[in-house]
């Protein structure tokens, strides 16, 4: 499945079958979740995916591991998808 794929609302569980949160916005590289109002949200990477089935995303690392991953915070490259050349009115092969 690819990521633009997965959609907000969607639930993302560890691989212990534990709730980690939803899917709040589906970025190239990473789903951003909410772990509800008072914890905040985790960046997940998406080599952190194991498979998606049934609007569940299933994560490959149990829920306490993802909490301790450290992905509080947002990635430091953009996430957004790249426009393809085609789509810049400047872009020229030289």
């Amino acid at each position: 499945m690819r990521m633009a794929d997965l959609k907000a609302g969607w639930a993302v569980v560890g691989n212990d079958g534990r709730r980690l949160g939803t899917v709040q916005d589906v970025g190239q590289a990473f789903l951003l979740v909410s772990r509800g109002v008072f914890s905040g949200h985790l960046y997940v990477p998406a080599s952190a995916i194991a498979n998606v089935e049934h609007e569940v995303v299933h994560l490959n690392l149990a829920k306490n591991e993802a909490e301790q991953m450290g992905w509080e915070q947002p990635p430091r490259e953009p996430d957004a998808p790249d426009s393809p050349p085609e789509a810049d009115p400047l872009h020229r092969h030289v």
